[in-house]
Formats: structure tokens, sequence, C-alpha cells
């Protein structure tokens, strides 16, 4: 079926909505399925190119989304994630029309992180696009009013090769703009006290900002491998436990 990566002799639990897109997915990326240790399965959701999804709004693309969910919960998976967190706008939706847990996106994660960090610290986002991220997506997410909120669009790379979809990436330009807004981030907001990266893209990078930012990170892999856990839960019964 086109747009569909298949599991091979595992089951795949969790299924991936993504974006009709040309840029790489480089490994990290959650539209490569060799990022996960766990299987996939991924679904192109057609005319949802990153234009559409988030420069517009994903305007008119919500039948498209919740009818590729439904066809992944056809084909057996337990759980639905998407490859933008700008989706946060149709979570309610998809949840509502496909059956089965949903985590569209990123952002979710906030509203916990938050609780994470105690009252003298706050969580803060790094975004592929602080301008289009609105109110509307943070509040769709949970995210909690005032979290502080820095874009890359003002780097040399990473936002322009995805949001424009072009067919090559600079990985080691993408990764310093990456950084360089995590620096503007926790210089301008001293009190943030964990990252949380909005866009499922950065993940590759999520390391190389731990280290420089000196800040847990979170991320839709960080999302994704909890929510995975929770799809097909660890046997423990073929465990040895050695010795007692």
């Amino acid at each position: 079926m086109p747009g569909d990566t298949p599991s091979g002799d595992r089951v795949a639990r969790l299924g991936i909505l993504m974006l009709e897109s040309r840029f790489p997915r480089i490994l990290g990326d959650i539209g490569n399925p060799d990022t996960w240790p766990f299987p996939v399965r991924i679904r192109v959701v057609e005319n949802a190119s990153p234009q559409r999804v988030v420069r517009d709004g994903a305007a008119g693309l919500l039948d498209a989304f919740c009818d590729g969910a439904a066809d992944l919960v056809a084909e057996g998976v337990d759980g639905i994630s998407t490859t933008c967190g700008f989706l946060s706008l149709f979570q309610d939706d998809i949840a509502a029309r496909c059956g089965v847990p949903v985590a569209t996106s990123s952002l979710m994660q906030a509203p916990f992180i938050q609780r994470l960090l105690g009252p003298r610290k706050r969580v803060g986002i790094l975004t592929i696009s602080a301008d289009l991220l609105t109110k509307a997506h943070l509040a769709a997410a949970g995210v909690p009013a005032g979290t502080p909120v820095i874009g890359t669009e003002g780097g040399r790379e990473f936002s322009r090769a995805i949001l424009n979809d072009e067919p090559s990436l600079d990985v080691d330009l993408a990764r310093q703009d990456v950084l360089d807004a995590g620096a503007q981030l926790v210089a301008a907001h001293p009190d943030v006290g964990a990252i949380l990266l909005e866009c499922t893209n950065m993940a590759p990078y999520a390391r190389a900002l731990r280290a420089s930012a000196d800040v847990p990170v979170f991320d839709i892999y960080t999302f994704l491998t909890w929510f995975h856990a929770a799809l097909s839960p660890q046997d423990f019964s073929t465990v040895d436990p050695g010795p007692s």
C-alpha cells in the first residue's frame, strides 16, 4: 500500500501519520523506521505538505488525517501519532474518530514536564517557527500559559529546508540552528529547567542540545517510546531472574 511501511515479522503497535514530504528523514527523525527500537507502521497522508500543515494551519486536512488513522487501526495498530507537532490542533478529533489512543504532538508532554520541574523552573519550547505556532496549537496540547517559545526560523538551514520541503539537508547546519535556538531560549529565560522540542525533525539533535544547554531535553522520541511502552508492555515472564 503506498506510503505504508510494513512491520516485518513483529507486530507494529504504533501507527504514524506522516506528512507528504521529500526532505531527508535522517536517523532520529520520526519518519525513519530505523529510528525506533520497535516496529512502526507509517502512512503518508496525501497532500499534507509542510506548507499546508504548518504555514496554512492544516486547513482542509482533518478528514484526510482521520481517514489515515482509521486505515492504520484497521491494519492492526493500537495507537496513533503524527510527524508534526502542529497537528495538536487535530488531537481531539482524531482521538474521537479512530477509537485508539492518539498522541499527535510532542507538545502534549509540556504539562507533565512542568510537574517534574517544580515551581521555580519551567519548561521551554523550541519550534520550527515561533511565528506560526499559535496559542491555539499550544492550548490544544495543554501547554501551560506563559511557556516560553523560541523558533529556529532565524537560522541558516533547519526551518528553511523543512518548511520548503527541500530534497537535501545540511545536517551540521541544521544541528547548529537547533543549538543556537536552545542557547537563545535559556539565555532569555534563565528559569528554563527543561527543553521540549515541538518539531519531530529536531529529535536527531536532542543529544547535542542536552550537552550544550545543560538541561533535560524532551522530544517526540521520549514521548513515543513512553507511549509505545503502554501499547506493548515488557513481558517479564520471559526474563531469567537469575539466582534468588
